[in-house]
């Protein structure tokens, strides 16, 4: 008869999700793990494989908790023409309010993508997937926004707009100033 598990999944992904958001995979330590979890290494291996299956969680669970609810509105069946400005205006809020694991360590998965981690095939197509998913939004938002542009107007817009939020994100962590101006410059695009 197996064990019965005594805790909350969701609880422990997302504490071990921060371990990982502040320190990366490399870094974050099974005794850091275990002490954020509650979980002694044998029930982290148990419930999810491998540290290495916790940090996949813990990703999909930053994706699903975190990227998605603010990409929600730009990917509404119906994008109000202000959903995009809200999106920047709001991310430019999370990043300007230090002390928080947004502002402090930035992106998750853009911090993955600077490590080793990032060479594993599944991590690196989950970062691929995220730029995917966010360009897209952004496209939606520019539709609503700018219906004047025409198609390839739109889609260089949200090319530009993408690796605006992906540097911003990037630069949290080491830079938070220059992370806000990166996003006034994004407003500023779209107020055009």
């Amino acid at each position: 008869m197996g064990r019965t598990q005594t805790f909350d999944t969701e609880d422990v992904i997302r504490s071990a999700r921060t371990v990982f958001w502040e320190h990366g995979y490399e870094d974050a330590s099974l005794p850091d793990l275990e002490r954020a979890t509650g979980l002694s290494r044998s029930s982290i291996y148990h419930a999810f494989g491998s540290k290495r299956g916790l940090f996949d969680a813990a990703l999909a669970s930053y994706l699903a908790e975190i990227i998605r609810p603010r990409l929600m509105p730009l990917n509404s069946p119906v994008v109000e023409p202000d959903a995009i400005v809200e999106y920047f205006t709001g991310l430019r809020a999370a990043l300007a309010q230090r002390g928080t694991l947004p502002a402090d360590n930035g992106c998750l998965l853009l911090n993955s993508a600077g490590a080793p981690i990032s060479n594993e095939s599944a991590v690196s197509l989950t970062i691929a997937g995220y730029r995917q998913e966010l360009t897209a939004s952004l496209l939606h938002g520019i539709a609503a926004h700018r219906p004047e542009l025409d198609a390839g107007g739109q889609q260089q817009l949200a090319t530009v707009l993408s690796s605006l939020v992906i540097t911003a994100m990037t630069l949290a962590r080491v830079d938070n100033l220059q992370s806000l101006t990166t996003l006034d410059t994004a407003l500023v695009l779209l107020a055009r």
